[in-house]
């Protein structure tokens, strides 16, 4: 996997992130290198599912308890952005290993 396709994996992470509305704009649109570099960025975007799931899971359980306000689609939605964000996450995940193994596999 190359440099210019783990950025592709990371700006569509970036997209999803904003369309989804679990990080505002301005949080991820600069460049990676003026905030930390890819671990940076990759642990922003871990903590971004965190969040996520941490909400969604806040959401369902004061649904359970009856507290007033929390409607049942809300917490759906919720939820499914959370899990879309873990899938994204676990996939990028995958490729970043993938990436690894096919660079130690090369002869020096």
């Amino acid at each position: 996997m190359s440099i210019s396709a783990i950025e592709s994996v990371l700006q569509q992470m970036r997209a999803t992130a904003v369309q989804s509305g679990i990080t505002s704009p301005a949080g991820i649109a600069g460049p990676a290198v003026e905030h930390g570099g890819f671990a940076a960025e990759l642990k922003r975007s871990i903590d971004n599912i965190s969040g996520a799931q941490t909400k969604a899971y806040g959401q369902a359980e004061d649904f359970e308890l009856g507290k007033p306000g929390v409607a049942l689609n809300d917490v759906m939605v919720d939820l499914q952005k959370a899990n879309v964000a873990f899938q994204t996450g676990v996939q990028v995940r995958n490729k970043l290993v993938s990436a690894y193994q096919e660079m130690m596999s090369m002869q020096a």
